[in-house]
């Protein structure tokens, strides 16, 4: 798969763009407003968000994940509730125009579908990669630990001429006693599983900026980040109060001559609008799948986020 094809917006109408290595790639000015001369600007051009057209007043497409159906196709959620604090069989098919299960699939990043869970309230995370049966219905157990209101992005591409990747929604309801939890404070390091992970940079509505994520294990950087779907690093950013779903690669790829395996990596993102997003860092280190998450709002400012340490309590999953 080309370098442009890594860096593809994983869902369709993303609103990030984010360029760098999965471990590490040389970016031109990450932390300024600029915009590069990007490679995988008609790649971008079919997938993000965009402010509109001014001139020919052209409504803007909507961020990913916020339609059950789009461009003919319907996440169908055979399994709309769980009970919590239980691992539950998750089943659900891709539907077409005439209500049939889609089966053929193009595969991205190493796989067909790509299963994103997340609650309403983004303390709970899952990123999932179900199975298929022949019949196209897909499933994948599922433990999530509270009850409350969550949000299933399918994010997927029909392997059908012409077809653009697709991030469709759907509700699931957890049982059980809800206790909502407020969003998360935006803090620049992140604990998780004994590593620490630093952000630097910031978000603005509707302008490019640079965000940087570095490793590092008891106080030394991680310089072998292992590959995980065919790179060095995952991003996915959810829109707080309406979980629009912003999924992004960086640029390079393991083996390709330039891009390191850590401790940073790079991007480049727009937001959509502003407000506050929560992002998920996915790396893989010595065998396992570790997510590292923060909060970040919108600003005008083009400086680096403040880092504050910070123990973060976010629960994810990964398969």
């Amino acid at each position: 798969m080309n370098t442009a094809a890594k860096i593809g917006l994983y869902g369709a109408a993303l609103a990030v763009t984010f360029t760098g290595a999965y471990g590490i790639g040389a970016v031109a000015d990450p932390l300024t407003g600029n915009t590069p001369a990007a490679p995988h600007a008609a790649h971008q051009e079919s997938n993000a968000v965009n402010n509109g057209d001014q001139h020919t007043g052209q409504t803007p497409p909507l961020p990913g994940g916020l339609q059950i159906s789009q461009d003919g196709y319907t996440l169908d959620l055979l399994t709309p509730r769980l009970p919590a604090g239980q691992e539950t069989p998750l089943r659900f098919a891709i539907k077409d125009e005439a209500g049939k299960a889609v089966t053929d699939y193009a595969k991205a990043h190493d796989k067909e579908l790509h299963l994103i869970v997340a609650s309403r309230d983004l303390n709970t995370f899952r990123h999932l990669h179900p199975t298929r049966d022949a019949d196209g219905t897909w499933s994948t157990p599922l433990y999530l630990p509270a009850a409350g209101d969550y949000r299933v992005f399918a994010d997927f591409t029909p392997a059908k001429q012409g077809a653009k990747p697709l991030t469709l929604g759907a509700d699931l309801a957890v049982a059980g006693t809800y206790q909502p939890q407020d969003l998360p404070a935006q803090q620049a390091t992140a604990e998780v599983d004994g590593y620490t992970v630093t952000l630097d940079g910031t978000l603005a509505a509707g302008k490019m900026t640079g965000l940087t994520l570095s490793v590092a294990k008891d106080g030394k950087p991680v310089t072998d980040l292992e590959p995980y779907l065919g790179a060095y690093g995952h991003l996915v950013a959810l829109r707080a109060g309406d979980l629009a779903y912003l999924h992004v690669h960086p640029e390079g790829e393991p083996g390709d001559g330039t891009t390191r395996p850590g401790p940073a990596t790079s991007f480049m993102a727009t937001a959509p609008t502003h407000g506050s997003y929560r992002l998920f860092l996915d790396f893989k280190h010595q065998g396992t799948v570790h997510t590292a998450a923060f909060t970040l709002p919108t600003t005008n400012r083009t400086t680096p986020a403040p880092t504050t340490q910070h123990e973060d309590h976010t629960s994810t999953e990964h398969q």
